[in-house]
């Protein structure tokens, strides 16, 4: 569990039955419900992404410190924090309570082995695109939560809202 020296580490993802996460650095589906769940968790928390999903963005989420991964030199992100590193970005969250991991897929693959808990929005579809969540061993999370959601004129596909906690 999280102390004061070490933040929950949560990637948060809507990821298809085919692992994708995205195509042409955006998401691949229109789901209203995920999106306020987004938020409705993330809101008041540190957020980590990579260079890729920041450019996406085109702004800072507000309400929340963004923070940006990039490998390369001299890169600016404005209103956001950039660091080299995922070690250097998690030391200066030491006192977070949580920090909320929102991709994209290289960022998700560096920091599954460290992460706690996974909060997936389970798509109910294959879809085609570029960017795929990383394979995890499901022995070592728990599935703690399931709620499904119908498709609707607001939610393009099924889903289920699952959350995971790490085992041990």
């Amino acid at each position: 569990m999280s102390t004061h020296s070490s933040p929950e580490i949560i990637l948060i993802a809507a990821v298809a039955r085919n692992g994708v996460i995205g195509r042409d650095n955006a998401l691949p589906w229109r789901l209203k419900a995920d999106l306020a769940r987004f938020r409705a968790h993330t809101l008041g928390h540190p957020l980590l992404m990579g260079r890729k999903t920041w450019e996406s963005l085109g702004k800072p989420l507000p309400g929340r410190r963004n923070l940006v991964l990039t490998r390369q030199p001299g890169y600016t992100a404005q209103g956001c924090e950039v660091f080299a590193s995922a070690d250097e970005a998690l030391a200066t969250l030491a006192a977070a309570e949580k920090v909320f991991v929102i991709g994209g897929a290289e960022i998700y693959r560096a920091l599954l082995p460290q992460a706690d808990t996974l909060l997936l929005t389970e798509v109910s579809a294959e879809v085609t695109g570029d960017a795929h969540f990383p394979a995890f061993e499901r022995t070592r999370f728990k599935e703690t939560s399931r709620t499904p959601c119908p498709a609707d004129a607001d939610n393009e596909y099924a889903f289920d809202f699952v959350e995971y906690r790490r085992q041990g």
